[in-house]
């Protein structure tokens, strides 16, 4: 919807497409939506949700056996964005490196994107 021909909407790094493949190949997935909502004190949350059933207004990227949707209404705001995966002594989870966020909460859950961006 909102892509540039020839370029997809969102990559997806190595390690993120094998967890995410991983998590399909687990319960039969369809693969994960993403999207963003209101909330957080930052103002906007991400949100992923397995899908059983593939929205024909999803934006759909794959690569190596991974499949991402994006929310109709988020595709705007996550155009550019890196996936990840990242795994530490404390945590691990996806790592969204989004070019459109022009500041985040402390802990990191929420962000805040350019006033710009709905705008157009």
């Amino acid at each position: 919807m909102f892509g540039i021909p020839g370029k997809q909407a969102v990559s997806i790094t190595d390690k993120a497409a094998a967890q995410i493949a991983k998590l399909m190949d687990k319960d039969g997935h369809q693969g994960l939506r993403i999207g963003v909502k209101k909330g957080g004190c930052a103002g906007m949350e991400y949100t992923m949700d397995y899908v059983t059933e593939v929205d024909p207004l999803d934006e759909v990227v794959e690569q190596d056996g991974a499949r991402v949707m994006i929310a109709p209404m988020a595709q705007m705001f996550l155009f550019g964005t890196e996936i990840d995966y990242e795994v530490s002594l404390l945590e691990a989870g996806f790592k969204f490196r989004n070019p459109n966020v022009v500041d985040a909460c402390g802990c990191g859950e929420s962000i805040k994107f350019d006033e710009n961006i709905s705008a157009t």
